[in-house]
């Protein structure tokens, strides 16, 4: 079975995590694996890579609210992030270690992408990072290196991935995600080169970079770099009714009584009669303020900036609603997604409305708008209802704003926290931050400062990389190059 296949390979990979105690340095068990195939470490970087479902993001991105205390998320007041991921990247490392031993190329251009992976969301963090000297075990200081020449490093990188791919006839072993299948491995790893040039959609007139025409020959190119093409195709980690894997939040208490939907989502798909939010909200308990012949007046929500103790009264009043059960009470629920392709439809609209590609910017926005109800299992009927309706269209001179207002419907509590950085680079939707409820002087924040390890650790390169990067010091409100 599929369910067993996918325990058994994370446990074996764990094998090749676990360290050795004093006592074992002196005794040879010939039982004690020496190493681990490439094929059973990817699992885990697999698993670690695609879990990407955050109740904080969903905090901070406007989609719910808290009430069991003050959330540094969601009123804005965080503080200090992780270099977490740098484990990650090691075990990517180690991955490609073995795979050398082997020559299986096939786990070297997956490490290329994962590799990637974690730089950017390190980068996307912070700012400047370890990049070129991060990981070498002769470098006790890594330097910081600039987030253009990080960025340029990743698309070359994914760019060298997708064309050693496709040079191989061969099944990747150990695949979680696709089962092995190396063209939608390629489809992936285009898709996510178009999300990153996107990213950049600040630096067009960069010269080294060139965002747009990187974006087009992709596009334009489809042999050579084949995108995804269905909702299918999305890269995406399922989960099974089996220890370990069940969905994450699967008997959360604290997601089951102190999470409620925020009211400025609530009013959004409410207004535009989306029946996505019968798949995302529970309907309140009190009957105040509803019609029977209107399903939606039945669901409302908490303000993200409004005052706790205000919303805990309104939650209590049974005036708001909560998260959808079957977030809590589903262990298999839905997948957790790196990318996909609802996602990728709305990147290429994006594209479309800025001219970097020649397609029509509708067609991309009404597909990513049929991806993303068929991801929720939205009835063709109800889809067909809600496209018909002449405000859903995209509107001369509003574009960008209603691509991302529709984009931060689709990933709600999931896709981690990209739906925030589209945010971030686009400005859209508006995050309310005009509630009484609201820290950090009532501003959004840009980016998490360095972790105190770093201050312990390599102090040096940490403050060279501060002084260089951000006037006001390593502070949350300070702009990173990426939006600049």
């Amino acid at each position: 079975m599929k369910v067993v296949k996918i325990y058994i390979l994370l446990s074996v990979a764990l094998l090749g995590l676990t360290g050795c105690s004093r006592v074992d340095d002196f005794h040879d068990d010939p039982n004690r694996p020496k190493s681990v195939d490439a094929e059973n470490i990817l699992p885990g970087i697999e698993v670690s890579a695609f879990s990407n479902i955050e109740a904080e993001a969903a905090l901070a991105s406007r989609q719910l609210t808290y009430i069991n205390g003050v959330s540094s998320q969601q009123y804005y007041n965080w503080q200090r992030g992780s270099f977490g991921a740098y484990d990650n990247i090691k075990q990517v490392e180690k991955m490609v270690e073995e795979a050398n031993k082997k020559g299986a190329k096939e786990y070297i251009a997956l490490a290329r992408f994962f590799r990637s992976y974690y730089y950017i969301s390190l980068t996307e963090t912070f700012g400047d990072i370890p990049y070129s000297e991060a990981i070498k075990t002769d470098i006790f200081y890594p330097k910081y290196d600039d987030q253009k020449s990080i960025y340029k490093n990743v698309l070359a990188e994914l760019a060298l991935a997708n064309t050693e791919l496709s040079n191989l006839n061969t099944v990747i072993r150990g695949d979680l995600i696709y089962n092995g299948d190396v063209l939608k491995w390629r489809k992936l790893i285009n898709s996510y080169r178009l999300r990153i040039l996107m990213d950049l959609s600040k630096k067009t007139d960069d010269p080294d970079l060139n965002v747009k025409q990187t974006f087009a020959g992709i596009i334009n190119n489809p042999a050579q770099n084949p995108v995804m093409e269905t909702v299918e195709e999305s890269g995406q980690l399922p989960f099974y009714n089996v220890v370990n894997n069940r969905y994450p939040y699967f008997n959360s208490n604290d997601l089951q009584t102190a999470y409620y939907m925020e009211q400025s989502f609530v009013d959004k798909l409410r207004t535009s009669k989306d029946p996505r939010l019968f798949k995302m909200a529970e309907k309140k308990t009190s009957t105040v303020g509803t019609n029977p012949a209107d399903p939606f007046s039945f669901y409302d929500g908490l303000y993200g900036s409004g005052d706790l103790g205000q919303n805990s009264t309104k939650a209590s009043s049974g005036l708001a609603s909560r998260i959808n059960p079957r977030y809590f009470n589903d262990p298999i629920n839905e997948p957790t997604l790196l990318m996909g392709y609802t996602e990728l439809q709305f990147i290429l609209a994006e594209a479309a409305v800025r001219g970097w590609i020649s397609g029509n910017a509708d067609t991309y926005y009404l597909k990513a708008i049929n991806a993303s109800m068929s991801f929720y299992k939205i009835s063709p009927t109800d889809i067909a209802a809600y496209l018909a309706q002449p405000a859903i269209g995209l509107q001369p001179g509003k574009e960008i704003e209603m691509i991302m207002d529709q984009k931060h419907t689709a990933m709600f509590f999931n896709t981690g926290w990209q739906i925030f950085y589209d945010q971030r680079r686009t400005g859209f939707p508006k995050f309310n931050t005009d509630g009484p409820g609201i820290l950090n002087n009532g501003k959004i924040p840009k980016r998490w400062m360095y972790p105190s390890s770093e201050i312990t650790n390599n102090n040096a390169n940490l403050n060279t990389a501060i002084t260089k990067q951000y006037p006001g010091g390593d502070n949350i409100n300070e702009t990173m190059w990426l939006i600049k």
